[in-house]
C-alpha cells in the first residue's frame, strides 16, 4: 500500500512522546525553536529559518526540501484553522531522524487528519503530503492543554564534513 493511500485510512498517533527543547546541542541532537505571528506571511519565513538552520547543520538537500515543504504544511494550518496569536515550530535531529514540532495556541473544531480530497478540491490535500513524506506523523496537546503540537518525523542524510 503507498503511503498516501495509507494515510487515508490512518489517523495519526496521539500518545507520541513530545522531544523536549532543552536548546542548542544537547545528548547528540542538534535543536531549534521559533515563532512567528500566526499570519500567512510566516509561512515563508518559517520555510526559510529551517532551510538555513538545517543546511548548517549539514543536512543534505533532499531532507531540506522535504522538511520545508512539511513546515509549509504545518505552519499553513495552524495559521488557517487556529485563533493563534503565533504559531511556534521546533527541530531536532537525532541520529535516525528530524522531528519537526509546529504548535498552535488554540484548538481548531476538529482535529487535523489526513482525508483524501475530490480531485475538484483546491485544499485539503496538505497533511497527505506530510505523511508520505515523513516516517510518522501525529497530534497531541500542547503544555498549555489549549493548543495543539502537530509533529512529523522525516529521514535525513548529514552531508560529509
Amino acid at each position: 500500500m503507498s503511503s498516501i493511500a495509507h494515510s487515508c485510512g490512518v489517523l495519526p498517533s496521539h500518545d507520541a512522546p513530545s522531544l523536549g527543547f532543552r536548546g542548542g546541542f544537547l545528548a547528540g541532537r542538534l535543536q531549534d525553536a521559533f515563532h512567528f505571528p500566526a499570519l500567512n506571511t510566516s509561512v515563508s519565513e518559517a520555510r526559510k529559518r529551517v532551510l538555513a538552520r538545517l543546511r548548517e547543520w549539514g543536512i543534505d538537500e533532499v531532507a531540506c526540501d522535504d522538511a520545508q515543504l512539511v513546515v509549509s504544511e504545518l505552519f499553513t494550518n495552524a495559521v488557517r484553522h487556529t485563533d493563534s496569536d503565533k504559531v511556534s515550530c521546533q527541530l531536532r535531529i537525532n541520529a535516525v531522524a528530524l522531528r519537526i514540532e509546529v504548535a498552535d495556541q488554540g484548538h481548531a473544531p476538529t482535529e487535523p487528519r489526513a482525508r483524501c480530497s475530490g480531485a475538484d478540491e483546491e485544499s485539503g490535500r496538505g497533511l497527505l503530503l506530510v505523511g508520505a513524506l515523513s516516517q510518522a506523523w501525529g497530534v497531541r496537546p500542547d503544555d498549555t492543554g489549549r493548543g495543539r503540537v502537530v509533529w512529523a518525523d522525516l529521514p535525513h542524510g548529514r552531508l560529509p564534513h
